[in-house]
């Protein structure tokens, strides 16, 4: 396995899967320019943010031909309204921010929600803090060192 700039990455792929937070650096990630890139047989799939995808740069490339079609877990403004042009189209798979739920995430979610709260209760911070600028300014003393799930678990 090698690393690959982004634009390599459209270029050579069938399938664009989106798996990263938003944040300023990764707002429209995929825009006009990164979805000109893409082969007229891409699909594009985000189940991640809906601001991760400029929509309206997202409609001109479903229109044009640009890709072949997307599967949105996510939009931009959610829900979406009824008159967003993405739900109209037949070569775009649309659910309701549900695609990650499965038999198998529901418990597994439970499982990590319960092994945070256990750290948590035993004076360490949890894996994954998406805010970590409370670090300090807790009342409680948790511990710096952070442990993995699977040794509390």
């Amino acid at each position: 396995m090698r690393h690959v700039t982004l634009e390599e990455l459209l270029q050579r792929s069938d399938f664009v899967s989106l798996h990263l937070p938003l944040s300023e650096q990764t707002h429209h990630l995929i825009g006009e320019p990164e979805l000109r890139t893409m082969r007229p047989t891409t699909f594009l799939l985000n189940t991640a943010r809906g601001g991760l995808v400029d929509e309206q740069a997202l409609i001109r490339a479903l229109d044009a031909g640009w890709i072949a079609g997307a599967g949105l877990d996510v939009f931009e403004r959610e829900p979406p309204d009824a008159s967003n042009a993405l739900l109209a189209f037949p070569n775009v798979v649309h659910t309701p921010h549900s695609a990650g739920t499965s038999t198998a995430s529901i418990p597994n979610g439970r499982k990590q929600a319960a092994a945070a709260l256990a750290l948590a209760l035993n004076g360490l911070w949890p894996p994954h803090v998406l805010n970590p600028e409370v670090r300090g300014r807790t009342r409680f003393p948790f511990a710096e060192s952070e442990k993995s799930y699977a040794t509390h678990a």
